[in-house]
């Protein structure tokens, strides 16, 4: 008889009328004796939610579970089956199903924390590092290999929106210009906030005449005269000033004519020190403080970045082809949503982290997603204590 594992409700997530139309869509399946598109995104879950970073740990962490095989729905652990079927299968496959998946996800996404009523998105990106001599494909230095991954964070759930994987030598700011890229048309009146590597007077003018609002962090070399100040500068709430200015290089001032709001502000850092920022923007409504706040709330996107790198598989890989790469960081990817999913659906109390290491404890366990989240961990200790057991139901 089979049973339902934690993994299997993670894949019943995954499942459905969808999942086989994009497998019958790119022919996933076909030549396929053991190794079925959904057992290899079975095994790769397995993977990356147990933290593993082989094909021979992957082999032995499921070799050992052989019991549960026909509850995951697996037929084969073989390490030259799977690492054939990373090299062969297309990526596509897993791209878009984490697209059709992020469409469920933003169903159920809770908004954001900051005081303006509409979209905030951030675009930034980071650099993934990879050996030359085992992935000669990613070169992008004369002795460096490295992937670049550009991401459109929708701060409404901390959702990524949009992901773009290139070579390293892809400047951040020709995704967001080259329409091969297919950067997403954002919504009229919503907010977007970039670093200075996407200081593109062009592109921004046509964020200007698309209604969309961005705040972008000043260069330090950048031409510009002061024209008149904007609002009143409050010190003690860190608004060093607001002014506004114009450009006076030529080339600049033809590719954004128009007037822009200058706005300096100060903050401390994790040391103690402060900081001074200057941020540009084109919103002449906004208080500045708020303008500072929302250029602040950018580094979600740094955290992001840096929360899938240290608990999510993409910084060691299983394969060295690009299809094996470009399939990890797709499923990585996935991970995260069906993170964020039961998170937001569940109302978790907890953060992420913790959210990823109570399924990591209990991935191939029987007992019910919901009521293994709904433990009580301050309650479990106070019993535990007194020598009783945790039962499921």
């Amino acid at each position: 008889m089979r049973r339902n594992t934690i993994l299997n409700q993670l894949m019943q997530l995954l499942h459905g009328k969808g999942f086989w139309q994009i497998v019958t869509k790119y022919d996933g399946d076909r030549y396929c004796k053991k190794l079925s598109c959904s057992q290899e995104l079975a095994i790769l879950l397995f993977a990356m939610i147990k933290d593993l970073t082989s094909f021979r740990e992957i082999s032995t962490g499921l070799m050992v579970h052989m019991d549960k095989w026909v509850h995951i729905g697996i037929q084969t652990v073989a390490r030259s089956t799977l690492s054939d079927a990373l090299a062969r299968r297309p990526y596509r496959i897993y791209e878009e199903l984490f697209h059709r998946f992020l469409e469920r996800c933003h169903q159920y996404a809770p908004g954001h924390s900051f005081r303006v009523k509409v979209p905030v998105f951030t675009q930034d990106a980071t650099l993934v590092s990879l050996c030359l001599s085992a992935y000669p494909w990613a070169r992008y230095r004369r002795r460096k290999g490295a992937l670049k991954l550009h991401m459109l964070l929708d701060h409404e759930g901390t959702l990524p929106s949009f992901v773009r994987m290139t070579s390293g030598k892809v400047h951040d700011v020709r995704v967001v210009k080259d329409s091969t890229y297919d950067f997403p048309a954002l919504p009229p009146d919503s907010i977007l906030t970039v670093d200075r590597g996407y200081m593109d007077y062009a592109w921004l003018h046509s964020l200007e005449q698309q209604g969309i609002t961005f705040i972008i962090r000043a260069k330090s070399n950048m031409a510009y005269r002061v024209v008149g100040q904007h609002g009143e500068v409050k010190k003690e709430r860190g608004i060093v000033a607001d002014e506004l200015i114009e450009f006076t290089h030529f080339y600049e001032q033809k590719a954004y004519p128009r007037r822009l709001r200058l706005i300096r502000y100060t903050y401390t850092d994790t040391k103690g020190n402060e900081q001074e920022v200057e941020v540009l923007t084109n919103n002449m409504k906004l208080a500045a403080t708020t303008i500072a706040a929302l250029y602040k709330g950018r580094w979600e996107i740094e955290e992001f970045f840096r929360w899938i790198k240290q608990n999510l598989k993409i910084k060691t890989f299983y394969g060295t082809s690009e299809n094996a790469v470009m399939t990890q960081v797709w499923v990585a990817l996935i991970v995260y949503l069906l993170l964020s999913f039961i998170k937001h659906q569940t109302r978790y109390a907890y953060s992420m982290l913790e959210l990823l290491r109570v399924i990591r404890e209990r991935l191939l366990g029987f007992e019910s997603l919901l009521e293994l989240l709904r433990v009580n961990y301050e309650r479990l200790k106070k019993r535990l204590s007194f020598g009783e057991q945790l039962a499921f139901y």
